[in-house]
């Protein structure tokens, strides 16, 4: 009597185990409708077109109009969020990482608009308007607006192909003026729509490949300055600048520019290794190119060096940002090629500006608005290039400078900006007699930082597929052109893309011992697999057209391996496929599901389905799939053995 009594009170137990998964299995078979695609599509226009609408109160709530106005004002401008606690230290710390920061600006920004083959004076230009803009609207504290190398080079090796610089240079500057006009209206357009996904198209790798083959090339480019030569190739790629160099030394090349150049390279090379040495002295290297300015422009007015073969900048043209709204070439023929010009340099931008504000948020702590960031960067360049500026964005190592100078707020590049203004009234007939060798040696000074081995042998340690995307931007750049890296690199990353969603993996589980978790047997040796259960993971968030056949006949191939196993003998009861990492399915993923599920049929197996997400299991439902499986679906992997297997496999 006690015998059956116990039997009985474990048979009750096991009835209320089965009625508790069959109510779980109802969950799942029972959940509501997921949102339609036009429910999904309205709320992201929603979000698109009121970013910001639970941050702002209601006027009920705060009973005036005012305040949510300057809620809206602080949302678009930052600088009304950071300027209520502005003080004096704050100012001081700003001013004098301004100012160092000028100083290393206005050399550098002379010598990028010489690398983006426009007159000096445009490089200035850009370092006033732009940073002016980005201090209101930006959110990082520490980036640094101007012109940048890369840009430059972008720009100097895609615009030449529409109009030749040197043959016709106001057609040449008017289109890099709507260049810049197209690149601020992507970017705009990136953050006001929330599309800041499409920057992340550049990877990581591909980014660090571009930028070190770029840096290469403008490297080689700087030999025009510092060999002091005329005629030079529009090419960038490292065959034919190589063969102008060649061409040039066995003809025609001055070696006081050469010497002139090398000295003052060497000079700011030093203080920059001095500078890291001591952590006090960051400023010398920051005022180093500056002062090889004023050193050279004097050294070259008293020996009167232009006389004798030494390249200067001659005049740059005083006074402030001129309106360029009517050098803007809409109805340029060329208007389709500069608009995909805008693109790309805005997208390089972009990333390279984005890159190097989160950096240095990162080490001080605090956060940056992506979107906010690609909004500021897009209206400072179209009002940029309203005023004859080119494009700008971030620069690391100015930015670097800023950061090490102590800045605390985006005023320091107001104080930059300032600086350069009293530049262009005050000094530019003093920088007539600046050798151009001078500026060349200040853009190579720069180019070391933009090649990261470190970073490129990381690439290949952890991921060998990103290391192809780093080396085919490498040499891309470097042995085609500018557009043939990046496009090497965007399409070596899809193609990486495509691989890893058509061959997404499987995984057979095991159950750990002492323990209901299952897992990868090849991950975790010790993990028990159950002779007559063969538990399967699909490693995708997408079960599709491109990779629902390959996961079928992996399924069925393990599954008539383990058939094979026995001689013949069947003892694979149960197929479980864990659905957990799976977020959706198409028809064809459905109809391979349908396939795979006649095949076990008729080698006598069934098949149980694990924790199907919202839209999976919704889709399921409408092809009538949980009836050709018999509702056999669980929440987890033990429940599905409990209730396909009974209690008896269930404890082995």
């Amino acid at each position: 009597m006690a015998s059956l009594a116990i039997e009985t009170g474990h048979q009750e137990i096991r009835d209320l185990e089965r009625n508790g998964q069959a109510e779980k299995a109802q969950w799942l078979l029972n959940a509501p409708a997921p949102p339609s695609l036009w429910q999904e599509l309205m709320d992201s226009v929603r979000e698109t077109v009121l970013p910001h609408r639970r941050r702002f109160p209601s006027v009920k709530e705060k009973g005036n109009l005012s305040k949510i106005v300057i809620s809206v004002m602080q949302a678009m401008f930052p600088i009304f969020c950071w300027c209520r606690n502005y003080n004096a230290k704050k100012f001081k710390n700003d001013l004098l990482a301004g100012l160092t920061l000028a100083s290393l600006c206005i050399p550098q920004s002379i010598g990028y608009a010489t690398l983006a083959k426009l007159d000096p004076q445009y490089g200035l230009y850009t370092s006033v308007i732009p940073p002016l803009i980005y201090a209101v609207m930006g959110t990082s504290r520490d980036i640094a607006i101007g012109p940048v190398a890369v840009v430059s080079l972008l720009l100097s090796s895609m615009i030449p192909k529409l109009e030749d610089p040197e043959a016709n240079p106001i057609a040449y500057r008017n289109l890099v003026l709507t260049a810049t006009f197209f690149a601020g209206i992507f970017q705009a357009a990136f953050g006001l729509f929330r599309l800041g996904f499409l920057v992340d198209f550049l990877s990581h790798a591909a980014i660090v490949g571009f930028v070190s083959g770029a840096a290469i090339v403008i490297g080689l480019q700087q030999m025009k300055g510092l060999l002091a030569i005329t005629h030079f190739t529009n090419k960038t790629d490292v065959i034919s600048v190589m063969e102008a160099i060649w061409r040039a030394v066995h003809h025609s090349w001055n070696p006081h520019n050469f010497i002139l150049g090398c000295s003052f390279l060497s000079f700011i090379l030093i203080t920059r290794f001095v500078g890291k040495r001591n952590r006090k002295l960051f400023w010398l290297p920051a005022i180093a190119p500056l002062i090889s300015v004023v050193l050279s422009t004097l050294l070259v007015y008293l020996t009167r060096a232009d006389k004798h073969g030494v390249m200067i900048i001659k005049h740059i043209k005083k006074g402030l940002n001129p309106s360029s709204v009517h050098q803007l070439q809409f109805n340029s023929p060329h208007i389709g090629e500069v608009a995909k010009i805008g693109l790309v340099v805005a997208v390089i931008a972009l990333t390279e500006a984005i890159a190097v504000g989160r950096s240095f948020a990162s080490i001080k702590g605090y956060h940056i608005n992506g979107n906010q960031e690609m909004a500021a960067m897009g209206f400072m360049n179209i009002l940029g290039s309203f005023s004859s500026c080119y494009v700008a964005t971030g620069s690391f190592s100015r930015s670097a400078v800023n950061f090490s100078a102590g800045c605390e707020t985006a005023m320091s590049n107001i104080v930059m900006a300032i600086t350069v203004i009293l530049c262009l009234e005050l000094f530019t007939r003093l920088l007539y007699f600046t050798p151009i060798a001078i500026l060349s040696a200040i853009i190579l000074s720069a180019l070391p930082g933009l090649i990261d081995f470190h970073e490129v042998y990381n690439i290949w340690k952890v991921d060998k597929l990103d290391f192809l995307v780093c080396i085919g931007a490498f040499f891309g750049v470097l042995f085609a052109s500018v557009e043939i890296g990046l496009l090497a690199a965007v399409t070596i990353s899809f193609v990486k893309i495509i691989i890893i969603s058509i061959r997404p993996g499987a995984e057979v589980l095991g159950r750990l011992p002492e323990t209901d978790v299952f897992c990868d047997v090849d991950q975790y040796p010790m993990a028990v697999k159950y002779p007559h259960v063969l538990i399967i993971r699909v490693k995708s968030g997408l079960l599709c057209f491109a990779n629902a056949n390959f996961v079928k006949e992996k399924i069925i191939k393990w599954a008539t391996e383990e058939e094979e196993g026995t001689k013949g003998k069947s003892t694979v009861q149960v197929v479980i496929l864990d659905m957990s990492n799976l977020m959706n399915i198409d028809v064809s993923g459905i109809a391979s599901l349908v396939e795979l599920h006649k095949n076990l049929a008729s080698n006598g197996m069934e098949l149980a389905i694990i924790n199907p997400k919202w839209q999976v299991i919704h889709k399921l439902r409408l092809a009538n799939f949980m009836t050709k499986i018999r509702g056999r679906v669980f929440l987890t992997v033990g429940e599905a053995m409990d209730a396909c297997l009974g209690d008896k496999m269930a404890a082995v």
